[in-house]
């Protein structure tokens, strides 16, 4: 019999901005559930999107982690050492033709790509992006929250981008490179990022890449429904009082902390959370909306 992987997950924050109430969530529920399997939890910053980075934020980001005792292992990972491996891997699946330059722009395209640009025989002089082709293959996965998901990527999605016209590399590009060399196998993030994962096995499946485990949490949202984001002008979450909020975030997380927690230290709520740490109480829901 082979021995179980040690677990490893991962907390990969954009640095847009200081982390905010909705990102500490899926955090804490990343956290804890490496915790909980006796697990590493690894910190990269997803810096790629420069023109969104702002000045400062990574380093409050890893203040405002410390602050409220989610200690990552390791050194933390920038995205943006690593620009040469993401050119080299992109440089050989344009040798084996299954990417291609697109010039069309967003206003003139649909939600799905129609492959318009597949077919053209020479380099473009305007500004690019470059696409993979997709086919009409299932790609489906059991989500540890969600359940069963199926996407058919030709027909929901089309041929989507890996590089965009601005040179800036693609999310659901990058973080399969990232994920792979990080040796990640446990990937717990928030619902809004369900819809992405299907395009990342493909990615995985093309280049030959071990799949990890996906758990998608609900994410948080305000009265009027929108998810709490940096783009939805979310504030900074709140450091003075930490074991406040981990407490309030535990009760989101559907963990019932016991009243008696609700003013121990944060260390104290954090060793009984990862103690009882219970995901499947969130199981198939996609959004909770915030007191807050």
């Amino acid at each position: 019999m082979l021995d179980k992987q040690p677990y490893i997950g991962r907390f990969a924050p954009s640095p847009t901005g200081p982390l905010h109430f909705g990102s500490l969530y899926t955090a804490l529920a990343s956290f804890l559930q490496a915790r909980s399997q006796l697990g590493l939890w690894l910190l990269r910053i997803d810096d790629l999107d420069t023109p969104r980075n702002r000045k400062g934020s990574a380093d409050s980001i890893l203040k405002t982690l410390e602050v409220f005792g989610l200690h990552w292992d390791d050194s933390v990972v920038y995205q943006s050492q690593y620009l040469d491996v993401y050119h080299e891997i992109l440089d050989k699946l344009i040798k084996e033709k299954l990417i291609y330059p697109c010039t069309c722009s967003r206003k003139a395209l649909t939600a799905v790509y129609s492959g318009v640009c597949r077919d053209k025989r020479t380099l473009p002089k305007n500004p690019y992006s470059l696409r993979i082709k997709t086919d009409n293959g299932i790609i489906s996965f059991k989500d540890e929250l969600q359940g069963l998901i199926s996407h058919n990527l030709a027909e929901q999605h089309g041929d989507f981008i890996l590089k965009r016209k601005d040179q800036i590399i693609a999310y659901q590009f990058a973080v399969v490179i990232d994920d792979d060399r990080q040796n990640i196998n446990h990937v717990v993030r928030g619902y809004d990022l369900l819809d992405l994962t299907p395009r990342q096995i493909y990615l995985q499946q093309i280049l030959g890449l071990v799949t990890p485990d996906y758990m998608h949490v609900p994410v948080i949202i305000d009265e009027q429904g929108y998810k709490l984001s940096k783009q939805t002008r979310a504030t900074a979450v709140d450091i003075k009082n930490p074991h406040e909020v981990i407490f309030e975030l535990l009760t989101l997380l559907k963990q019932n902390p016991p009243g008696e927690l609700q003013h121990a230290p944060s260390t104290e709520l954090l060793s009984w959370a990862i103690e009882h740490w219970n995901p499947a109480l969130l199981k198939n829901c996609r959004a909770i909306c915030s007191p807050g």
